[in-house]
């Protein structure tokens, strides 16, 4: 696998490949875009962390004794790094960073500078950030919310767009089914280990066609935990044109957060399915400025992005560091 010179410096930098509990950190969000600004400010692009010294580095960008030393042992690890590239590649699991020419625009001009550094991804992806719906959700649904997360997948796959989801049980695995079954695309956005759901006989089929894109902004043999899931969230919304909230709770859980995050930046409408018994988290969502998705919908699938479409606002943004 080939790398760009400044994509590997940021997979030196921010991810967990090769380092243990003995090793230094990887950089956080923060730290990659402190010493970003830093780069920046010295007309130097990440790639220059491979081929100038940390000696002479630290005056230039002010490092502390204690930060060239963490940086040095990160450094240290680049043929470490290649070996586990390559490892990954043969599950079909490739690399993507901010500085890579084809990393996701909507994470650039959504997230700016909170876009992850690196994405670890499997499948096609040239379905990130196109055209689509985010579907979200509980994994624990009553009837009629099987029925929408069912009928917007499968409208999704009628129509062209990509169906975007977590990639969990429930919402999002009725939401993707559909969209699959009906020969359309979607992309996972997981919080799970992507090594495991490669392997799957769920995923490994539409991936062999072209049919979907898994990612993550974790290692890919990183395990479920609550944190990661609800950091993963706004990369659900971000990616679509839509979103629309199947069942969430009220004021707790990640559709909650992902949903009102979503609604507080103006990142994409937000649509809450509305019916006589729909979880108090869609009412109150509703109430926060959601837009309400009507259940039964009565138009035809193949309506569905027109009538989103009327009450799409546009979104303006700005560039954001490497």
């Amino acid at each position: 696998m080939t790398i760009s010179p400044d994509s590997h410096a940021l997979l030196l930098f921010c991810s967990q490949l090769g380092l243990d509990d003995y090793s230094a950190r990887a950089l956080s969000l923060r730290e990659w875009n402190s010493l970003a600004r830093k780069l920046h400010s010295a007309a130097l692009h990440p790639a220059s962390l491979l081929t100038t010294s940390m000696s002479e580095l630290q005056p230039q960008l002010g490092l502390s004794d204690a930060e060239a030393a963490r940086f040095d042992e990160l450094l240290a690890r680049s043929a470490d790094i290649s070996r586990h590239l390559e490892r990954l590649a043969r599950l079909g699991i490739f690399a993507l960073t901010r500085a890579d020419p084809d990393y996701p625009q909507r994470y650039h001009d959504r997230l700016k500078d909170s876009a992850p550094p690196v994405l670890f991804y499997a499948g096609k992806k040239e379905l990130l950030g196109q055209p689509g719906i985010a579907v979200v959700g509980s994994r624990h649904l009553d009837a009629v919310g099987e029925e929408c997360a069912e009928f917007v997948g499968n409208a999704c796959g009628a129509s062209g767009l990509v169906l975007y989801s977590g990639g969990a049980k429930g919402v999002d695995t009725i939401s993707m089914d559909a969209a699959l079954k009906a020969r359309g695309t979607a992309v996972g956005i997981l919080a799970d280990s992507l090594e495991k759901a490669v392997r799957t006989s769920t995923f490994s089929t539409a991936l062999r066609q072209g049919n979907l894109c898994l990612v993550t902004p974790y290692s890919p043999n990183a395990g479920f935990s609550i944190g990661a899931a609800m950091g993963r969230n706004r990369l659900i919304y971000t990616l679509a044109d839509y979103a629309i909230v199947v069942a969430s709770d009220a004021e707790t859980g990640g559709t909650w957060a992902g949903a009102t995050e979503t609604l507080k930046n103006g990142w994409v409408p937000v649509f809450a399915l509305e019916h006589d018994q729909m979880p108090d988290g869609n009412k109150l969502l509703l109430q926060k400025g959601a837009a309400a998705f009507p259940h039964p919908f009565t138009e035809s699938a193949l309506k569905l992005q027109d009538w989103l479409a009327a009450n799409l606002k546009p979104v303006t943004s700005q560039p954001g560091l490497f």
